[in-house]
């Protein structure tokens, strides 16, 4: 039986952290569906369109090299819901340190309570990129700096065009 797994998050920027997870991930399952989550009430520098794009444009190659079906798609319920709708058994979770793990361990406890059926899985990230977040690379690519090390060629290109002067 082919094994899915979905990859959840914001994605507002794709970093190299969520791209050191997709390596990871593409190596332990036949379909990778990373879902692209849609929040009322938060405004993201990216529209869900242009971080499906993103995701698509970058981790298509890695996942086709790795031999692992890959699918994006966008959410706005629980994770657990567009993990069942896709047919996902196991979510992919990053982890880049302890309040990151602390935080993943309730949420994968509540989700199992919710889908039993459906396993988190936690992927440390490399040493390389465990200090990267959206958050961070959104701040310094608004204050004009080069954030070319923390995130894929094809998002600091967007990046530049949606900070330019």
């Amino acid at each position: 039986m082919p094994r899915t797994a979905l990859f959840a998050g914001s994605f507002d920027p794709m970093t190299n952290g969520h791209l050191d997870v997709v390596r990871s991930a593409v190596a332990m399952v036949d379909r990778l569906v990373l879902a692209v989550g849609i929040h009322p009430g938060k405004v993201p520098l990216f529209a869900a369109e242009e971080r499906v794009a993103m995701l698509e444009e970058v981790c298509t190659p890695l996942a086709r090299a790795a031999g692992c079906e890959i699918a994006v798609s966008t959410f706005a319920d629980l994770v657990i819901a567009a993990a069942r709708r896709v047919g996902a058994t196991i979510l992919i979770r990053g982890v880049r340190d302890a309040s990151d793990f602390d935080y993943e361990m309730q949420m994968a406890g509540m989700n199992a309570v919710m889908a039993p059926e459906v396993q988190t899985v936690f992927v440390p990230a490399s040493p390389a990129v465990r200090p990267i977040t959206a958050t961070l690379v959104r701040q310094i690519a608004g204050m004009g700096g080069d954030v070319s090390a923390f995130v894929p060629a094809q998002v600091t290109a967007r990046l530049q065009r949606r900070f330019a002067k």
